[in-house]
């Protein structure tokens, strides 16, 4: 059926939809739901291309991985706004030596990044046509303290940039530590990083690799926990530390312009990448000093506002209604 003409039409182009179950499709699905009450939108799949689907506006997801439906309805809509949001591959990779990714940005009309270290990576000329949108989750109630056991959770397929081995090797130390149990969640996508999840479970009775899991499970999974865990070598804005700090659970994350992007410079709960030994020593401290848990929950919590779906969709709103007004400047000079 074709939308009715009242009100402006919205594509999102995303790499993978909804059975791919990661960030980039989840990211989509809020962005159609949060824009409804003012524009109409459909979302389609980048990676077979922007095929001629009727659109006002165009919001790429993967500067990359979207790179054909931004040349195509760049060239075929040339007034029309085109809005490529940066990952994390493409920020601290693929922008500065893919060819495809690079003709993204030039070819967008605005550019956004999902925490506020990501203006940095980009080039100078461009900052300007970019902007921040946080992604967000809902409230939720927080796990109660830990009694006997410290509950930790690790979401994310495994790949290289995740880098899942650091939490491996960390609970290779903890392996003694019974009042510690260590949660795995995210589909075996590199067969040799699945092997060594699997490997780490049948060494470690704290450790468990759970495999992908839905969605709205492996939220209840975050909220059930008191710490989580993101040790990844690269990130755009991780949507499950965001879902962490809404649930009140504390976070240790690699020090990574993208993680402090999301929780700030002042966070207490950092170790450096592939530092396997300073993670296990956070995830001991967190378990044996009750203050220093509920100090990274209070850090974590003054940076909630900035992931509230209220916040999000303003800013969302705001960027394409004023990308629709610039359009319309231009198209009447």
């Amino acid at each position: 059926m074709t939308p009715s003409t009242d009100k402006p039409v919205v594509l999102i182009a995303c790499p993978a939809l909804a059975d791919a179950n990661n960030g980039n499709w989840q990211t989509a699905s809020r962005w159609s739901r949060q824009l409804q009450p003012d524009f109409h939108t459909r979302l389609i799949a980048s990676g077979d291309g922007w095929r001629g689907e009727s659109g006002d506006v165009l919001i790429a997801l993967h500067a990359r991985r979207s790179a054909s439906s931004v040349e195509a309805f760049t060239s075929a809509h040339p007034a029309r706004p085109c809005i490529v949001v940066l990952t994390g591959t493409d920020l601290y990779r693929d922008i500065h030596d893919d060819a495809s990714a690079q003709d993204s940005l030039r070819h967008a009309t605005h550019l956004v990044v999902l925490q506020e270290q990501g203006l940095a990576a980009l080039p100078v000329a461009l900052r300007e046509k970019a902007r921040v949108i946080f992604q967000s989750a809902p409230r939720r109630q927080p796990a109660p303290a830990p009694q006997r056991v410290l509950h930790v959770i690790s979401v994310g397929h495994l790949r290289a940039e995740k880098d899942p081995l650091t939490l491996l090797r960390a609970a290779a130390h903890l392996a003694d530590r019974r009042d510690v149990r260590i949660d795995l969640i995210g589909d075996g996508l590199d067969a040799t990083l699945a092997d060594a999840a699997q490997r780490t479970k049948q060494a470690s009775p704290s450790f468990r690799w759970l495999g992908a899991r839905p969605h709205a499970e492996t939220r209840q999974r975050i909220q059930r926990a008191h710490l989580l865990v993101n040790s990844s070598r690269m990130e755009g804005g991780a949507h499950v530390i965001l879902e962490a700090v809404q649930s009140g659970t504390a976070v240790l994350a690699s020090r990574i312009d993208g993680n402090v992007g999301m929780l700030g410079g002042a966070y207490e709960g950092y170790f450096e990448v592939g530092d396997d030994a300073g993670l296990a020593g956070l995830i001991e401290r967190a378990r044996d000093e009750a203050p220093f848990l509920a100090r990274l929950r209070a850090l974590g919590e003054k940076r909630s506002a900035l992931f509230t779906p209220a916040t999000e969709q303003r800013r969302l709103l705001e960027l394409i209604s004023s990308a629709l007004r610039d359009a319309a400047s231009q198209n009447h000079r």
